[in-house]
């Protein structure tokens, strides 16, 4: 019986009905499951493209884990407290970090950013220079600086350089009234070096890498007072235990962050958009899905005598309802399967090709990902399958026995 309910629907799934309206609904509704199925995969794979290009930059700026104070701005620590961080099992490297925003001034023009002033080997460790221009970094001890690109664009970076010069201020720490403006402002000259792009750093920051002396002298620092530490962990490492052990060895001192947990308003904001439009195109299915459900309704009164028909040669209530039930599934399966099929091909095609560009030197990005095809089969089947379901719950027996 179950071979013969499935035959049936299948017949009726690909035969045409006698009345053409019928035939027009179920074709507007099947291309809409085709459709809106391929939209929906296009888009989330956008999303993972989006995800990824920016990751690529977080994961270069951004290190494995971060080590901030507690209380106060600064860390204060011993050579031989950092050799104690150094020795954990999983750690790497351990770069000190001085990190505030202050000024840049250039050719009578200013702009407020983050100076980064960073301990040596740190371009090595993190990779950063992989994506500054002309792979130049900075050598201790000197005013060299890598600029972002950004910055360089603000300030006017490199016009006139025989009259004009980079400098950095901050305001210097403590109390009291000041004789004049210039006592107020450590300043000293920079020397750029290179230049470096990081077009999603997360959080809108201009950094400016410069060396570790730098920023302790601008911020008018000891030579064991930090921003922050930063870690290179094994990649093969889990990071609860190590953050375990640091707490364990400097209690209550520090306060440490993943890579996540730096990006966290970043991600977030992704996956809030990600599932706004996610939303945005499930209404669109589920609309499509009400038309489905109309053009069976439609074929349910149309073979009003068939289903008699049926019931005087054994079929139940409960079969014939199957019938009608696998005729939507096959119409709507099928339509998922084409749109997947056309999605994945557009995806493909913007990823080899770059047809769409944000700009004119960069190509939307885009991602396949196996979640994404879990994603719109579970959307399109459990909505199909529950759209099916009310539609074939509408043959009653009364309809037979009329």
């Amino acid at each position: 019986m179950i071979k013969l309910v499935y035959y049936i629907a299948k017949r009726y799934a690909f035969s045409k009905s006698k009345t053409k309206g019928i035939n027009i609904i179920t074709t507007i509704s099947s291309l809409g499951i085709v459709m809106s199925t391929m939209a929906l995969f296009v888009v989330l794979s956008v999303f993972s493209g989006l995800e990824s290009h920016i990751r690529t930059f977080t994961d270069a700026l951004d290190p494995e884990l971060t080590i901030f104070p507690k209380k106060g701005k600064t860390i204060q620590l011993s050579p031989e407290k950092l050799q104690q961080i150094n020795q954990i099992n999983g750690v790497q490297h351990t770069a000190q970090v001085v990190e505030e925003r202050v000024v840049f001034t250039y050719g009578g023009k200013q702009q407020v950013a983050t100076i980064k002033a960073v301990s040596a080997g740190y371009d090595e460790v993190f990779g950063v220079r992989n994506f500054t221009d002309y792979d130049q970094w900075i050598d201790p001890n000197t005013h060299e600086v890598v600029l972002d690109k950004n910055l360089v664009y603000q300030l006017g970076i490199g016009q006139n350089p025989e009259e004009n010069i980079l400098e950095v201020l901050a305001m210097k720490p403590g109390k009291g009234l000041l004789g004049s403006v210039e006592d107020a402002y450590v300043s000293f000259p920079l020397y750029p070096i290179d230049v470096y792009m990081a077009e999603a750093a997360g959080d809108g920051k201009s950094f400016v890498f410069a060396d570790l002396e730098v920023g302790q002298k601008l911020l008018s620092l000891n030579q064991n007072q930090y921003s922050k530490l930063e870690l290179k962990i094994d990649e093969n490492q889990n990071l609860k235990p190590i953050i375990q052990q640091i707490e364990t060895h400097f209690p209550n001192q520090f306060e440490i962050k993943t890579r996540e947990q730096l990006n966290d308003s970043l991600y977030k904001m992704l996956k809030t958009e990600a599932l706004a439009v996610y939303l945005v195109f499930t209404l669109v299915i589920v609309i499509t899905l009400f038309c489905l459900c109309g053009a069976l309704i439609m074929i349910i009164l149309e073979k009003k005598e068939a289903i008699k028909t049926l019931s005087y040669l054994g079929f139940t209530i409960q079969n014939i309802r199957k019938i009608f039930f696998l005729q939507g599934m096959i119409i709507t399966a099928l339509g998922t399967l084409v749109g997947l099929i056309l999605g994945v091909i557009i995806a493909f095609c913007q990823k080899q090709f770059q047809w769409i560009m944000v700009n004119p030197t960069f190509a939307y990005p885009i991602e396949w990902r196996f979640e994404n095809v879990a994603t719109v089969l579970a959307t399109l089947l459990i909505l199909g399958l529950i759209a099916c379901l009310i539609t074939s719950s509408r043959i009653r027996r009364e309809m037979i026995e009329r």
